[in-house]
């Protein structure tokens, strides 16, 4: 089967330190914050993105960020967090009350917003899967991932995995197991949990299994037969004793999955006795147009781990939901986290589920997507540096490429055009290398979104 390259290809981490970066902070940071900066690198153990840091934030509000000097970014990362948007008032309201009535709760006893939340949650649950829900809850998607590995592992008696190389999962050792980027899995961390297996996910436009697409990035099915999802049959079958499939239902580097992509594994995953794990922490609550990225290929998982996005941008809390059938081992612990029914984190989680419902924030999700999408499809026309244009919803990414025939990764212009940007006052995030990846809050307008498209078609030409 297709193995890890020897060389992995880049991650957002390389721009981290590079004379870019030196040259833009030269630019812009002000004493005050190259001292704050300084602190930081000193207090702190060093890791790729996230120390040393790149500035200093005071004010987070809406989809903006500020930073010490009073310069204003809309920001288009955010690590998935900020779908309602920073500081939304009734999340916080929500939290300062609970923090009045109720701040803590010991596991051994039941906390009512924990209950509240719990229901909410495998009603959606089932509301996409067809079967009553049963959940617990933690303190990060990491460990979400860890119980859900646990779960599966528990039900079926199996212990191997299968999951997609250059995924991410999180940082725990099983998350980082079957998780698939060399980012967390290299160096000198050491044997990772045995039985995850891996193969190379589905990715049209870099096909790794080396099927062309046309001009608009689209697979031809009728020559391709779906050969990745063949590859996860094959594995499947020829291990005979797999626990779980577990991936994203939409790749955040992005990639779309092609047409009939996930009835093929479920179909699979069905003839084998394996589960299938869906990965919604980046994904879920929205961000894609769909409550459930899910949603979209109408394929119904066993387990749904949900985090990022569920605490409002303010509080950590992450959730794995399973078909209620799946609830086998009550003798042990699978997760047992302190803070797994704290009533605080859990009003935030049910006061963020409100605002996306009554804000219409999923609808506003696939319309303000929709409309970026075909603006960057014909900024692509007049661009040639843009290879490939694709997402779902808010999820989206353009690729860079210094030849469309050859597909060769623009990875420096990709960094110019991140710096530029920065420099007009966009915030996103770059995957492997040249991907430019936009994942805005739910919030974001449209008009918000063609002034972030207006820097970036400044920006790529800039770059050109």
């Amino acid at each position: 089967m297709p193995t890890q390259p020897a060389h992995p290809a880049p991650s957002e981490s390389d721009v981290n330190s590079t004379p870019r970066r030196a040259s833009w902070q030269a630019a812009h940071l002000d004493a005050a914050t190259r001292a704050l900066l300084a602190r930081d690198s000193a207090a702190f153990l060093h890791q790729s993105v996230s120390t040393p840091c790149l500035d200093a934030i005071a004010k987070a509000e809406s989809i903006w960020i500020e930073d010490l000097a009073g310069r204003r970014y809309m920001d288009f990362h955010g690590n998935n967090v900020h779908h309602v948007g920073y500081a939304h008032p009734h999340v916080l309201g929500a939290i300062r009350a609970q923090l009045d009535a109720l701040s803590f709760a010991p596991r051994r006893f039941a906390s009512e917003r924990a209950v509240e939340l719990a229901e909410a949650l495998n009603a959606k649950f089932k509301a996409l899967t067809d079967h009553d829900g049963k959940l617990l809850f933690t303190t990060g998607g990491s460990d979400a991932v860890e119980v859900a590995i646990k779960l599966a592992r528990a039900a079926t008696g199996r212990f191997k995995t299968l999951s997609f190389w250059d995924a991410f999962h999180g940082a725990g050792f099983g998350a980082s197991s079957v998780g698939g980027e060399s980012l967390f899995r290299g160096g000198r961390i050491g044997p990772l949990l045995p039985g995850s297996e891996h193969v190379a996910p589905f990715g049209c436009y870099r096909c790794a299994y080396g099927h062309a697409v046309d001009a608009e990035g689209q697979p031809d099915l009728a020559r391709c037969a779906l050969a990745c999802a063949g590859m996860v049959r094959y594995v499947l079958e020829r291990e005979g004793d797999v626990a779980a499939v577990i991936a994203e239902p939409a790749r955040a580097v992005p990639f779309i999955p092609p047409p009939g992509y996930w009835q093929a594994v479920r179909e699979a995953c069905d003839a084998t006795g394996t589960l299938l794990i869906f990965d919604e922490i980046p994904t879920g609550l929205g961000k894609t147009g769909r409550f459930f990225a899910a949603e979209h290929d109408g394929v119904k998982p066993d387990i749904v781990v949900l985090g990022k996005a569920l605490g409002g941008g303010v509080l950590p809390i992450a959730a794995c939901i399973a078909r209620a059938d799946l609830d086998v081992a009550g003798d042990y612990a699978f997760g047992h986290y302190t803070h797994e029914k704290n009533p605080v984190t859990a009003a935030a989680a049910l006061a963020t589920l409100q605002v996306i419902e009554r804000e219409g924030l999923v609808e506003q999700a696939a319309r303000v997507g929709a409309h970026a999408l075909a603006r960057l499809r014909e900024m692509k026309r007049r661009h040639p540096l843009i290879g490939d244009v694709r997402g779902r919803g808010l999820l989206i990414g353009i690729e860079l490429v210094s030849d469309r025939a050859t597909k060769t990764p623009a990875r420096d212009a990709a960094e110019r055009v991140l710096y530029h940007a920065l420099s007009r006052g966009l915030s996103f995030k770059t995957t492997m290398g040249n991907v430019l990846t936009l994942t805005p809050p739910l919030v974001t307008t449209e008009a918000q979104m063609d002034a972030a498209l207006d820097i970036l078609d400044e920006a790529i030409a800039a770059a050109a």
